[in-house]
């Protein structure tokens, strides 16, 4: 019987992919060698070149620049999410530091480079804890111009024009109160211009600009409960749509007359492309989940990073003459020599007439079996058909233990309105939906509705001991990593720029005090008798280390089964890879010996 490190891919990635200019070498981000570190492998095939060694460090964000012969990468130390700015040769020689100033949260565009190579854009919140201007740092000077948001919204540059002139920037007040702004770089005297101020609050999220400098490309959820494709054309203001499918556009990129989008149906990406408004036809690629999109100049040449539920995350490329082709193999020796499961899409009714989304994993050997119900994080975010964590559920299958995966109110990928169910209401319609999930695992064929566990992280983690407080179940176990038990101390601890977005989706801890205690796990902790398994980053500033604390200090002080691991060099999550492996493991074991019949 293989172990679950059986199953544990041999390296994973961080959604950052990134073609050099002359299409020929993908730079990416991977744990392979125990930490994210910055790599690159030939688009053609062939051995990857690992090009930094960090200590205590992990990569994030990566971009070449436009000379090919450099790169540029933020990096935090220990999950702390402060990054600092690096550069680097292709060759991996001369690393050095080009940010100034205090740690703090800097973000690079998503285009952090003139055409020239001259000007680096990126956010921080180093002038203002709170606030998140743009830097915009002259390369050759060693000078910074610094634009200022106003007030309630934090800025994080897009991308610069062909011809040099403007900015686009993202302005977000919450994470579906998001504006595009223009920004005149030839004119530091001009201000920021709001350029959908007139269509309202919403989600206006700027893209790749045309090659004549004339337009620029966004997602918007302008036309319907779904983001959809516009074009803004700067000489007369209008917003044109471009695409109407009936799901959310996600990733968008252009090159030259080439647009490429995907596009997410029900979990599953596809893939699209047009050229000047003709779609084009493209190879298939494989059914699962697009992390990232990176185009050669010309368009012709698509570098995906793709995760499915059968095959873990791999940098692939897709070229007209030989279609989709993998570039990495990060799969485990288990899922090479067994029959991994793929999710059934099924969804089940809940209250007011709603219908929730959910996968369900069901094990190859007969039932009845006992089941993980386990919960995303987010909560704006998606369970989605991919290789879940590090191996996990398909170890768990292949022990015998099904799992149901539920996009619960608050989830996005169904519409605008199911998205924002979850806004100020944590722990009430979202709950309701886990009710109503337990309640139709009672009603499957081959599950034993009597051996049920529940798992989350972050919101999950919330999610999962609101399940194990405040429902009428006799639950067989619980884990939370880096979960909120006390929602009002979470508000007050949230990260400075966070806070509009907090106030919004959450709660003000201030106003709002007793609605977000009644709203608590911690508030009904003394229900809470299953065992648990708690895991936490010590350097975590999403969901610091004292949500965890709480919990389990309660529990214990009622001789509650409480396991509580706490990693001193992680955040919120895992960037070191042989911490990430042991966690997993853990959590793997602790479920098998609840939910294996005795």
């Amino acid at each position: 019987m293989p172990d679950y490190v059986d199953f544990v891919p041999t390296e994973r990635f961080r959604g950052q992919v990134a073609l050099s200019p002359d299409a020929e070498t993908v730079a990416y981000c991977s744990n392979a060698a125990g930490s994210f570190d910055l790599w690159t492998i030939p688009a053609a095939g062939g051995a990857p070149h690992r090009l930094t060694r960090l200590e205590n460090q992990a990569v994030r964000q990566i971009a070449w620049w436009p000379d090919g012969k450099r790169l540029t990468f933020t990096a935090d130390r220990n999950g702390d999410e402060q990054y600092r700015i690096y550069r680097i040769g292709s060759d991996g020689k001369g690393l050095t530091e080009i940010s100034t100033g205090p740690d703090c949260q800097r973000v690079l565009a998503d285009v952090p480079f003139d055409t020239q190579g001259r000007y680096l854009l990126y956010a921080a919140n180093d002038r203002d804890r709170t606030v998140q201007d743009i830097l915009i740092r002259d390369l050759d000077a060693g000078t910074e111009r610094r634009i200022v948001p106003p007030d309630g919204v934090n800025f994080t540059p897009a991308r610069t024009s062909p011809d040099g002139r403007w900015l686009s920037a993202v302005g977000v007040r919450s994470n579906t109160n998001i504006a595009t702004y223009l920004i005149d770089l030839s004119n530091p005297d001009i201000e920021p211009v709001c350029v959908t101020s007139e269509y309202g609050d919403g989600y206006f999220v700027p893209g790749p600009w045309t090659p004549d400098s004339a337009a620029f490309y966004l997602c918007t959820d302008l036309w319907g409960e779904f983001t959809s494709i516009g074009r803004y054309t700067l000489n007369d203001s209008s917003l044109a749509r471009i695409t109407s499918d009936k799901w959310d556009v996600e990733h968008l990129e252009a090159a030259g007359d080439i647009l490429v989008w995907s596009i997410n149906e029900g979990g599953r990406s596809v893939l699209r492309a047009a050229r000047n408004g003709t779609e084009l036809a493209l190879a298939d690629t494989p059914q699962g989940v697009i992390d990232a999109i990176s185009l050669s100049p010309d368009g012709e040449r698509i570098v995906l990073e793709i995760d499915t539920a059968t095959r873990p995350s791999e940098i692939g490329v897709l070229d007209p003459a030989t279609g989709f082709r993998y570039l990495t193999d990060a799969r485990p020796p288990a899922v090479q020599v067994i029959d991994p499961v793929e999710p059934e899409l099924i969804t089940y009714p809940a209250s007011g007439g709603r219908h929730v989304h959910a996968l369900l994993y069901r094990p190859h050997t007969p039932g009845p079996r006992p089941v993980l119900l386990s919960v995303h994080g987010g909560p704006e975010a998606q369970e989605r058909p991919d290789y879940a964590y590090a191996g996990l559920y398909q170890y768990l299958l292949h022990q015998g233990i099904a799992v149901l995966a539920p996009n619960i109110a608050g989830s996005t990928g169904y519409g605008l309105t199911h998205q924002k169910l979850i806004y100020r209401n944590w722990g009430g319609i979202d709950l309701d939906d886990l009710d109503h999930a337990v309640r139709h695992l009672h009603t499957l064929p081959g599950i034993d509705a009597d051996r049920i566990a529940v798992m989350g992280g972050s919101y999950g983690g919330f999610a999962a001991l609101s399940c194990l407080s405040r429902l009428p179940y006799q639950w067989a176990a619980g884990v939370s990593f880096c979960g909120p038990s006390n929602l009002v101390t979470l508000a007050r601890a949230c990260p400075p720029t966070w806070r509009p977005t907090v106030d919004a989706v959450l709660g003000n801890p201030d106003t709002d005090a007793e609605h977000l205690t009644r709203r608590s796990p911690i508030t009904y902790a003394d229900a809470i008798t299953a065992p648990l398994l708690v895991i936490q980053g010590t350097h975590d500033p999403r969901v610091p280390k004292n949500e965890s604390d709480q919990i389990v200090t309660r529990l214990r002080g009622r001789g509650i089964d409480v396991r509580y691991d706490v990693y001193p060099d992680e955040g919120h999550g895992f960037t070191n890879r042989s911490n990430e492996i042991k966690a997993f493991g853990d959590i793997a074991e602790f479920l098998l010996t609840h939910l294996a019949r005795k």
